[in-house]
């Protein structure tokens, strides 16, 4: 009989680094986690990955939180099916070592690799390609589930597929998913073909990215989020694919799959209680961002990394925003809104609120989850200081404007929605909390989010 080791108190928090809170926090591999749930008291237990949410996703005051072990040397690829079975703890990072250099990639990811699969499937993450292969959870084909009274089920969209929707997108509140078998993505080489633009107003780029994203995999937009006038919504689009061997050059065609993602520099632990993100700062970024990208610019091979996951480049960069952290607003309006998805942008310029981080995507059709985040519509996402002036009141009102056209917004980033927001941009919630109760009646599974916005009342 395996024998536990001892869990330690630690104070968590999400990337954004607020709302902090002290759990009994456990590391171990999946076959001690049925032990380990004995050990949980009226706080219940929780898994976390590799503390990427931006908020209190992943953390559970007074409670236990684990972190699964696992080695993507201990994945299963299946290179006729385009399959791999894969432990939950195993992070997106890890995985694509493993995947790369035999002509695969994952189906989806985020902006950053530091994520576990279970975290993928838990957030149902979505990507560059929404708005052509959708979230995570739509290439999951099944998966192995920890249920609250200790007894495992395999899950997927034709086995329980109740249970399964419910675990997609449910947070970690359904169970502790164990692993999971993922379609992947056949590529033929490591690099991809970016075709990128500068685009002079939101105008242009909502005309622009209706247009032609169809005609390419990925697409995402960095949007100057302080630019005012004639220049509101002044953004970078960059879209592509994978390359081709036929479109490789000579030293890249030596090795087309060779993939070594690097870390280049990490930021050191003693920043300003404030950060170095302040207006002067966002505005001289923002303007070199704008002017440093070219007016037009077609078939560049970028590297995998710098492509999707720029910002993992730098170690710890949320350490810029000082001790007092940030948040990040996600939110998604439907198509016919694009004056709400203005309006936001004007206030958002208007408030002078310090992003250097603003991403605009087009989601295609949403997933059957009941609370999968990605609908048919716009979403913005944008980083700020925690400790802005005014900033819990401003977004409630952009809370306001985004629930009145139909939208919501994103648990994986969230920290300051409300339950009452929830309700109203979540309306199949009472659905996945029938199936949540039916497979956990006494509560196992908490988290400081689902109790702030009343996910397991």
């Amino acid at each position: 009989m395996a024998v536990l080791v001892p869990s330690a108190r630690r104070l968590l928090t999400g990337w954004g680094r607020t709302n902090a809170t002290v759990a009994e926090v456990l590391e171990l591999p999946n076959h001690e986690v049925p032990a380990a749930l004995k050990e949980a008291g009226d706080r219940g237990a929780l898994v976390r990955g590799l503390g990427r949410s931006y908020g209190d996703a992943a953390q559970n005051a007074g409670g236990l939180v684990m972190r699964l072990l696992g080695s993507a040397h201990q994945s299963v690829v299946d290179s006729a099916a385009a399959t791999v079975t894969v432990p939950a703890g195993v992070s997106i990072d890890d995985l694509l070592r493993v995947i790369v250099p035999r002509g695969f990639f994952v189906p989806v990811t985020p902006g950053t690799r530091f994520v576990t699969i279970g975290g993928a499937i838990a957030s149902d993450i979505h990507g560059k390609n929404h708005h052509v292969e959708g979230s995570f959870g739509n290439h999951v084909a099944a998966l192995t589930l920890l249920l609250a009274d200790g007894t495992q089920v395999v899950v997927g969209p034709h086995l329980q597929p109740e249970l399964f929707w419910a675990t997609v997108g449910g947070m970690g509140l359904t169970g502790v998913i164990l692993d999971a078998t993922v379609r992947l993505l056949p590529i033929e080489t490591s690099r991809m073909s970016v075709d990128t633009q500068r685009v002079p107003d939101l105008d242009s780029l909502f005309t622009a990215m209706a247009e032609h994203d169809d005609d390419y995999r990925y697409s995402v937009a960095w949007i100057d989020p302080q630019a005012k006038g004639r220049s509101l919504g002044r953004s970078v689009l960059s879209r592509g694919d994978h390359a081709r061997l036929d479109q490789l050059g000579p030293r890249e065609a030596i090795d087309p799959l060779a993939y070594g993602a690097k870390q280049l520099v990490s930021m050191p632990p003693l920043i300003p209680p404030m950060g170095v993100i302040n207006h002067a700062t966002v505005a001289a970024f923002n303007e070199m961002w704008y002017r440093k990208a070219p007016r037009h610019r077609e078939g560049e091979l970028q590297t995998i990394a710098g492509y999707f996951h720029p910002l993992d480049m730098v170690g710890k960069w949320n350490r810029i925003y000082g001790s007092k952290g940030m948040l990040q607003y996600q939110f998604v309006v439907p198509f016919g809104e694009e004056e709400t998805m203005r309006t936001v942008i004007e206030r958002l310029s208007a408030s002078g609120t310090a992003s250097f981080l603003a991403v605009l995507k087009r989601f295609g059709p949403g997933s059957q989850a009941p609370l999968s985040f990605p609908a048919p519509g716009w979403t913005l996402a944008l980083d700020v200081p925690a400790g802005s002036s005014g900033l819990g009141g401003m977004l409630h009102s952009l809370d306001r404007l985004v629930l009145d056209a139909g939208g919501r917004h994103y648990f994986a980033k969230d920290s300051v929605t409300t339950p009452d927001a929830i309700r109203r941009g979540y309306p199949r919630l009472a659905e996945w909390k029938a199936v949540r109760d039916g497979v956990d009646p006494t509560g196992v599974w908490q988290s400081d989010l689902s109790r702030r916005l009343g996910l397991t009342d």
